[in-house]
């Protein structure tokens, strides 16, 4: 066979150019519709059902299973979803996933869209280079679906001529007459092929191409597609390794739905088969097992002829050229309905079964106990699930969330601090807090490295202005913690100095402590809303707090002036007195920094 490394490049390449289409409009959609998927999502999730309908849809839309249960994931760890809600609409995303088979199947056979792809990707220019946000994503997703279809065809034209040479499937013939254990054969072939591609889309296609050159038949092709289905769970699988508790049981889930349904329909495979070709055949274009019998009457001269894509003259070869094209669309046809059916009828047996999943997913992947050592670490932020960049926002602001309770935390040490009077207990607080500092230091270079990953990513210009607030916010949140912590290092000296303040020094500074308090809780509570509950009355609260710090800090310092001259103390005590108290009013300017950066485009 004539078969160069420069042909097997063009092969590569062709599918090089799928998944890249297959990404672009799937990212296209995604900002289309985002913010209303996500809506969708955090509404239609109340039953098994709705849940299931919900997935579908979404996948549907989006074009992207992986899509949706990165989504499904954030809104779990955002505690919109629980894990049985999640696991509903994961086993929708497997029916949606499977629109794409459908779409390839009634165009990428049927019609040679190839002609119109770039016809359309000279639609798409004026759009992408538009000003509108809007017509900017529509312009992404139409050059993604002709890039898709031009990678399609190139697929198709580019594999190698198999049939015509049959010593070198030889091999694989080997393995077609084994009754079920070929089923098993071919099942860890498609699976292994998602696991190398990563995008189960294109190995679908992959097989649609295999089964209509005749290199496989229909029900070895099948079986393909029920390896497919693992696949792409145990890409999701191996993302959620480093992810948390939540994100790697619902991974799980999906794992255990899909490899569960693979087993019930291996019990049942030749039956559920011959079910496909008798709708197939009976209510479509044909019979889909016809197709390799057929070709394998042919000569290797005809099929070359009637297949190389030339005009032809000869009748006989025309009529023999309409029958290959008309078996091609019945097993495309066969193949999709075959996916979509085990996916449908895998839902109405599994979904009596969600919670028996979430009592599993529990048991098998225990909660990490938290410690002392341990509570720092990110919740949220996993490089797992960096896949969808406007998606990864939403586990962003999670992380800043718990970020800032952590600040709480930290400031209710100092609190402590100030009146601990057992040495012992004294510099173990003092230890915690000096840790706290550490931590907050390298939670914000982790977030800000993060964040800077997701800006690489295909981002709507709303993401990108969330992405530079969400930077100047962890800034000002670690400055809150160098405050706790500059406090607390002040709390020392006096303690060093051997200083005791009067019961009306300790009084106003608790006064500003419980300020300080109230601003930062106010900090947190924003800190959790949804942006769209986000209003201007948010920071007026806060600045009135900071108003009223500011004003303190001015009394407490003519009154320590006032203070020292009547000798109430000495010098040295006021001036430990007044570094707690200008810290106390630092802090809560980065407080209202931070409710500034959220509130920004309310004000």
């Amino acid at each position: 066979m004539d078969y160069s490394f420069l042909d097997f490049l063009t092969l590569v390449g062709a599918l090089g150019m799928f998944l890249y289409g297959m990404k672009v409009m799937s990212e296209g959609l995604q900002k289309v519709a985002g913010d209303k998927m996500r809506d969708i999502l955090s509404v239609m999730t109340s039953n098994r059902v709705t849940g299931v309908l919900t997935g579908l849809l979404i996948t549907a839309l989006i074009q992207s299973s992986s899509a949706t249960t990165v989504m499904v994931v954030s809104f779990v760890n955002a505690g919109l979803l629980n894990l049985a809600q999640a696991i509903s609409v994961i086993m929708g995303a497997n029916v949606g996933t499977t629109v794409t088979a459908w779409i390839i199947s009634l165009f990428g056979f049927k019609v040679d869209i190839s002609l119109f792809a770039l016809p359309l990707i000279a639609v798409c220019i004026p759009l992408i280079f538009s000003n509108n946000n809007n017509r900017k994503s529509w312009g992404e997703f139409l050059m993604g679906f002709a890039l898709l279809f031009l990678g399609l065809a190139y697929l198709k034209s580019s594999v190698p001529d198999l049939q015509g040479n049959p010593q070198i499937l030889s091999f694989i013939r080997n393995y077609t007459s084994m009754g079920y254990v070929s089923v098993i054969i071919f099942l860890f072939i498609g699976g292994l092929m998602t696991v190398i591609v990563q995008s189960s889309s294109a190995t679908v296609a992959i097989t649609l191409i295999m089964c209509t050159k005749g290199w496989i038949s229909f029900d070895m092709a099948a079986a393909m597609v029920l390896g497919e289905n693992i696949g792409t769970t145990i890409t999701a699988n191996i993302a959620a390794i480093n992810a948390n508790t939540q994100a790697r049981r619902a991974a799980l889930a999906h794992f255990m739905f899909n490899i569960f349904g693979v087993c019930w329909i291996l019990a049942l495979f030749y039956p559920f088969v011959r079910l496909i070709s008798w709708l197939v055949t009976n209510y479509g274009p044909g019979d889909p097992a016809e197709l390799t019998s057929f070709l394998g009457s042919l000569d290797h001269e005809v099929i070359e002829r009637i297949t190389s894509g030339k005009e032809l003259t000869d009748p006989n070869l025309i009529a023999l050229q309409n029958k290959v094209m008309s078996l091609q669309v019945s097993v495309s046809f066969g193949l999709s309905l075959f996916h979509t059916l085990f996916n449908i009828c895998n839902i109405f047996v599994m979904i009596w079964f969600v919670n028996v999943y979430v009592k599993i997913c529990s048991f098998v992947i225990k909660p990490k106990k938290v410690s002392e050592e341990d509570e720092f670490q990110l919740r949220f932020i996993t490089a797992g699930l960096l896949s969808t960049s406007e998606l990864s926002l939403l586990q962003a602001r999670k992380e800043i969330a718990l970020y800032g309770q952590r600040i709480h935390r930290m400031f209710g040490m100092v609190k402590e601090l100030f009146y601990e009077t057992d040495d012992d207990k004294f510099v173990k607080t003092y230890t915690r807090i000096d840790k706290y500092e550490q931590i907050s230091d390298r939670m914000e270079l982790e977030i800000a490295d993060y964040l800077t990953k997701v800006l690489e990513g295909r981002l709507s210009s709303q993401g990108k202005e969330n992405i530079q607030i969400m930077l100047r916010v962890i800034s000002e949140i670690e400055s809150v913690a160098d405050a706790c912590y500059n406090l607390a290092r002040a709390i020392k000296r006096r303690n060093d100095g051997k200083s005791v303040f009067l019961d009306s020094q300790n009084k106003s500074l608790d006064l500003m402590f419980s300020l300080d308090e109230q601003s930062i809780v106010r900090m947190n509570e924003l800190l959790k809303k949804p942006e769209h509950e986000i209003t201007k009355d948010d920071w007026v609260a806060t600045n009135n707090i900071e108003n009223e710090i500011n004003n303190f800090r001015d009394m407490l310092k003519r009154e320590n002036l006032q203070n020292i001259d009547e000798k109430l103390y000495n010098y040295s005590d006021g001036v430990y007195f007044m570094d707690m108290v200008s810290e106390c009013e630092k802090l809560g300017d980065y407080v209202l920094n931070v409710v500034q950066a959220v509130v920004k485009k309310k004000i």
